[in-house]
Protein backbone atom coordinates (compact mmCIF):
# COMPACT_ATOMS: atom_id res chain seq x y z
CA UNK A 1 0.00 0.00 0.00
CA UNK A 2 1.37 3.40 -0.96
CA UNK A 3 2.47 5.70 1.81
CA UNK A 4 0.57 8.92 2.36
CA UNK A 5 2.32 12.29 2.53
CA UNK A 6 1.62 12.38 6.27
CA UNK A 7 3.21 8.95 6.76
CA UNK A 8 6.25 9.99 4.73
CA UNK A 9 6.62 13.15 6.81
CA UNK A 10 6.49 11.13 10.03
CA UNK A 11 8.98 8.57 8.74
CA UNK A 12 11.39 11.34 7.74
CA UNK A 13 11.32 12.61 11.32
CA UNK A 14 12.01 9.09 12.60
CA UNK A 15 14.76 8.39 10.07
CA UNK A 16 16.78 11.57 10.67
CA UNK A 17 20.02 10.49 12.32
CA UNK A 18 19.40 6.80 11.66
CA UNK A 19 22.30 4.94 9.96
CA UNK A 20 21.79 4.58 6.18
CA UNK A 21 21.93 0.77 6.44
CA UNK A 22 18.83 0.75 8.65
CA UNK A 23 16.92 3.05 6.29
CA UNK A 24 17.91 0.86 3.34
CA UNK A 25 16.85 -2.32 5.15
CA UNK A 26 13.46 -0.78 5.89
CA UNK A 27 12.99 0.31 2.27
CA UNK A 28 14.01 -3.06 0.84
CA UNK A 29 11.54 -4.75 3.18
CA UNK A 30 8.82 -2.23 2.29
CA UNK A 31 9.21 -2.42 -1.50
CA UNK A 32 8.45 -5.20 -3.92
CA UNK A 33 10.56 -3.97 -6.85
CA UNK A 34 13.33 -1.70 -5.59
CA UNK A 35 15.98 -0.28 -7.92
CA UNK A 36 18.93 2.05 -7.57
CA UNK A 37 19.97 4.57 -10.20
CA UNK A 38 23.50 5.79 -10.72
CA UNK A 39 25.63 7.88 -13.05
CA UNK A 40 28.90 7.22 -11.18
CA UNK A 41 29.27 10.88 -10.27
CA UNK A 42 31.23 11.91 -7.15
CA UNK A 43 30.17 10.04 -3.99
CA UNK A 44 27.87 7.67 -5.88
CA UNK A 45 30.03 4.84 -4.56
CA UNK A 46 28.55 5.43 -1.08
CA UNK A 47 24.95 4.70 -2.07
CA UNK A 48 26.01 1.82 -4.34
CA UNK A 49 28.00 0.23 -1.55
CA UNK A 50 25.39 0.80 1.16
CA UNK A 51 22.45 -0.54 -0.85
CA UNK A 52 24.24 -3.59 -2.27
CA UNK A 53 25.39 -4.55 1.24
CA UNK A 54 21.70 -5.00 2.06
CA UNK A 55 20.43 -6.22 -1.34
CA UNK A 56 23.30 -7.63 -3.40
CA UNK A 57 21.33 -8.33 -6.58
CA UNK A 58 19.24 -5.14 -6.72
CA UNK A 59 18.96 -3.79 -10.30
CA UNK A 60 21.39 -0.89 -10.74
CA UNK A 61 20.10 1.36 -13.52
CA UNK A 62 22.88 3.25 -15.27
CA UNK A 63 21.69 5.81 -17.81
CA UNK A 64 24.93 6.58 -19.64
CA UNK A 65 24.66 9.84 -21.59
CA UNK A 66 27.68 8.86 -23.68
CA UNK A 67 29.55 11.97 -22.56
CA UNK A 68 31.31 10.69 -19.45
CA UNK A 69 35.02 11.32 -19.02
CA UNK A 70 37.48 8.43 -19.48
CA UNK A 71 38.14 8.54 -15.72
CA UNK A 72 34.44 8.19 -14.96
CA UNK A 73 34.13 5.17 -17.26
CA UNK A 74 37.16 3.54 -15.59
CA UNK A 75 35.69 4.36 -12.17
CA UNK A 76 32.38 2.78 -13.23
CA UNK A 77 34.09 -0.40 -14.39
CA UNK A 78 36.04 -0.62 -11.14
CA UNK A 79 32.87 -0.31 -9.04
CA UNK A 80 30.90 -2.74 -11.21
CA UNK A 81 33.59 -5.35 -10.66
CA UNK A 82 34.35 -4.61 -7.02
CA UNK A 83 30.74 -4.35 -5.81
CA UNK A 84 29.42 -6.99 -8.24
CA UNK A 85 26.76 -4.57 -9.42
CA UNK A 86 23.72 -5.93 -11.24
CA UNK A 87 24.03 -3.23 -13.91
CA UNK A 88 21.13 -2.46 -16.25
CA UNK A 89 22.61 -0.16 -18.88
CA UNK A 90 20.46 2.35 -20.77
CA UNK A 91 21.87 4.61 -23.46
CA UNK A 92 20.39 7.20 -25.84
CA UNK A 93 18.90 5.91 -29.09
CA UNK A 94 21.34 8.06 -31.07
CA UNK A 95 25.10 7.81 -30.69
CA UNK A 96 27.02 10.75 -29.27
CA UNK A 97 29.07 10.89 -32.50
CA UNK A 98 25.90 11.32 -34.57
CA UNK A 99 24.51 13.92 -32.18
CA UNK A 100 27.80 15.81 -32.11
CA UNK A 101 27.66 16.09 -35.89
CA UNK A 102 24.12 17.46 -36.08
CA UNK A 103 23.60 19.22 -32.73
CA UNK A 104 26.69 19.21 -30.56
CA UNK A 105 26.17 20.04 -26.89
CA UNK A 106 23.88 23.08 -26.84
CA UNK A 107 24.43 25.74 -24.21
CA UNK A 108 21.82 26.07 -21.47
CA UNK A 109 20.23 29.13 -23.10
CA UNK A 110 20.08 27.41 -26.50
CA UNK A 111 16.50 26.34 -27.41
CA UNK A 112 17.92 22.94 -28.43
CA UNK A 113 19.21 22.22 -24.92
CA UNK A 114 15.84 20.84 -23.78
CA UNK A 115 15.78 18.38 -26.67
CA UNK A 116 19.40 17.45 -25.98
CA UNK A 117 18.54 16.71 -22.34
CA UNK A 118 15.53 14.65 -23.39
CA UNK A 119 17.62 12.57 -25.78
CA UNK A 120 20.62 11.84 -23.58
CA UNK A 121 19.03 11.59 -20.13
CA UNK A 122 15.25 11.82 -19.81
CA UNK A 123 14.27 9.34 -22.54
CA UNK A 124 16.70 6.58 -21.44
CA UNK A 125 15.66 7.11 -17.82
CA UNK A 126 11.94 6.99 -18.68
CA UNK A 127 12.53 3.80 -20.68
CA UNK A 128 14.40 2.23 -17.77
CA UNK A 129 11.73 3.06 -15.22
CA UNK A 130 8.97 1.82 -17.51
CA UNK A 131 10.74 -1.49 -18.07
CA UNK A 132 11.55 -2.10 -14.40
CA UNK A 133 8.40 -0.60 -12.87
CA UNK A 134 9.93 0.04 -9.43
CA UNK A 135 8.01 0.97 -6.32
CA UNK A 136 11.17 1.99 -4.44
CA UNK A 137 13.94 4.08 -6.03
CA UNK A 138 17.24 4.53 -4.19
CA UNK A 139 19.07 7.75 -5.04
CA UNK A 140 21.97 9.73 -3.61
CA UNK A 141 20.12 13.05 -3.36
CA UNK A 142 21.50 15.22 -0.59
CA UNK A 143 20.43 18.40 1.13
CA UNK A 144 22.38 21.42 -0.09
CA UNK A 145 22.84 20.23 -3.67
CA UNK A 146 20.07 22.29 -5.29
CA UNK A 147 17.07 24.37 -4.19
CA UNK A 148 14.74 21.56 -5.27
CA UNK A 149 16.62 18.94 -3.30
CA UNK A 150 16.55 21.15 -0.23
CA UNK A 151 12.76 20.81 -0.36
CA UNK A 152 12.90 17.00 -0.30
CA UNK A 153 13.99 14.61 2.46
CA UNK A 154 15.19 11.05 3.06
CA UNK A 155 11.86 9.83 1.69
CA UNK A 156 9.95 11.60 -1.07
CA UNK A 157 7.63 10.72 -3.90
CA UNK A 158 8.56 11.00 -7.57
CA UNK A 159 6.12 12.61 -9.96
CA UNK A 160 5.02 9.06 -10.88
CA UNK A 161 4.40 8.07 -7.28
CA UNK A 162 7.57 5.99 -6.80
CA UNK A 163 9.02 6.19 -3.28
CA UNK A 164 12.45 7.82 -3.55
CA UNK A 165 14.83 6.84 -0.78
CA UNK A 166 17.94 8.95 -0.15
CA UNK A 167 19.68 7.38 2.87
CA UNK A 168 22.55 9.89 2.83
CA UNK A 169 20.27 12.93 2.46
CA UNK A 170 21.59 14.69 5.57
CA UNK A 171 25.26 13.77 5.01
CA UNK A 172 27.87 16.41 4.22
CA UNK A 173 30.82 15.81 1.89
CA UNK A 174 33.07 15.34 4.93
CA UNK A 175 30.72 12.71 6.38
CA UNK A 176 30.71 10.87 3.07
CA UNK A 177 34.49 11.11 2.95
CA UNK A 178 34.55 9.38 6.33
CA UNK A 179 32.21 6.67 5.03
CA UNK A 180 34.46 6.09 2.04
CA UNK A 181 37.54 5.88 4.26
CA UNK A 182 35.81 3.45 6.61
CA UNK A 183 35.11 1.03 3.77
CA UNK A 184 38.18 1.88 1.67
CA UNK A 185 36.04 2.98 -1.28
CA UNK A 186 37.31 4.98 -4.26
CA UNK A 187 35.76 8.28 -5.32
CA UNK A 188 35.81 10.04 -8.68
CA UNK A 189 35.58 13.82 -9.09
CA UNK A 190 36.41 14.08 -12.81
CA UNK A 191 32.75 13.93 -13.81
CA UNK A 192 30.92 15.81 -16.57
CA UNK A 193 27.16 16.10 -17.00
CA UNK A 194 26.39 17.82 -20.33
CA UNK A 195 22.77 18.45 -19.31
CA UNK A 196 23.57 20.42 -16.15
CA UNK A 197 26.91 22.23 -16.58
CA UNK A 198 26.36 23.94 -13.22
CA UNK A 199 26.34 21.80 -10.07
CA UNK A 200 23.30 23.56 -8.63
CA UNK A 201 21.16 23.03 -11.72
CA UNK A 202 18.61 20.22 -12.04
CA UNK A 203 18.62 18.02 -15.14
CA UNK A 204 14.95 17.02 -14.94
CA UNK A 205 14.98 13.54 -13.40
CA UNK A 206 13.83 14.75 -9.99
CA UNK A 207 11.46 17.51 -11.07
Amino acid sequence: MALTEAQIKQLNIQFKGIPPAEIISWAVEYGNKPVITTNFRPYEVAILHAVTQVSADIPVIWCDTGYNTPKTYKHAEELIERLKLNIKLYVPKQTSAHRDAVMGIPLIDDPRHAEFTRQVKLEPFSRAMEEHGPDVWFTNLRKGQTALRDSLDILSLSKDGVLKVSPFYHYSDSQLDSYLREYDLPNEHNYFDPTKVLENRECGLHT
